[in-house]
């Protein structure tokens, strides 16, 4: 079990208000950015057929160790993991262990570290060997409505400008936005408020200003939006079993648009096929 930092107590306390933050922060959230960015990074070539999703999680938890920073999910609400693991239809929480990756599977690592109290949060999608068309498309469209969410962004818009945006892009391929999961604020909390819905009409929802931390990880389904939660308490899957997807950054807004602060040093972020 790891505890994180002490803080004081108003920060650690989510309100309804959707904290605005300065420069030092900017400076926290990119270094915790930065090194989830490059734990995701340094996971890459190990997620190959015959891996079992213990191992990486293990790999990745040694790496956030060893450059002085703390897992936050290892502990978090009693989740004994540092990583979570969403295999095919599963659509997020999926917990590591014996699973062994196979050729043709495709799966989400979700990540979080703290460092100096700041969390940086991100997932990305890999392909296990060889995967099929449908699986390729999945995971672009995801990606795409990721980037199109994050193209709105900037003082002055909506929170309903970023979900009308990502659900516009999904819907406009077949496909479906799960409405069960939705980003969230960030920063010395690992989930503050607002809830980032990945659906909605432009206009609505909070007005973005400058110095707002949160995240944005739209879960894409191949066919219906609809989920189930399994008997562990975690894992979420699709309830029709259709493949699902999802990717994560961790974003500030600046003065005229948006930082990522969870971009990849080494440009890994969106999968090759």
């Amino acid at each position: 079990m790891y505890e994180t930092p002490d803080l004081d107590a108003d920060v650690l306390v989510r309100t309804h208000e959707i904290r605005v933050h300065d420069a030092e922060g900017f400076e926290g959230m990119r270094r915790a950015g930065r090194l989830v960015a490059e734990a995701l990074d340094m996971i890459t070539p190990f997620v190959v057929p015959g891996v079992t999703t213990g191992e990486l999680d293990d790999r990745i938890r040694e790496f956030t160790l060893d450059h002085g920073a703390l897992p936050a999910c290892l502990g978090y609400k009693g989740y004994e993991k540092t990583v979570c693991t969403s295999i095919n239809h599963v659509v997020c929480h999926g917990i590591p262990g014996d699973k062994v990756l196979k050729d043709g599977d495709i799966v989400n690592v979700d990540h979080t570290v703290i460092v100096d109290g700041w969390h940086g949060d991100s997932s990305r999608m890999f392909a296990v060997g060889s995967v099929n068309a449908r699986a390729r498309k999945l995971i672009e469209v995801t990606y795409d409505s990721l980037e199109a969410g994050l193209a709105v962004i900037r003082p002055g818009a909506t929170f309903g400008d970023i979900g009308y945006a990502i659900q516009q892009v999904v819907e406009a391929n077949r496909m479906s936005v799960v409405r069960d999961f939705c980003g969230h604020g960030i920063g010395q909390l690992f989930h503050d408020s607002p809830n980032v819905l990945h659906y909605g009409r432009r206009g609505e929802g909070a007005v973005l200003k400058a110095g707002m931390f949160f995240t944005v990880e739209p879960m894409v389904n191949l066919g219906k939006p609809h989920v189930k939660v399994l008997s562990d308490g975690w894992t979420a899957v699709t309830r029709d079993k259709s493949l699902s997807a999802q990717c994560e950054h961790t974003v500030g807004v600046t003065e005229d648009g948006v930082e990522l602060f969870s971009a990849s040093p080494a440009g890994l972020f969106r999968p090759t096929f």
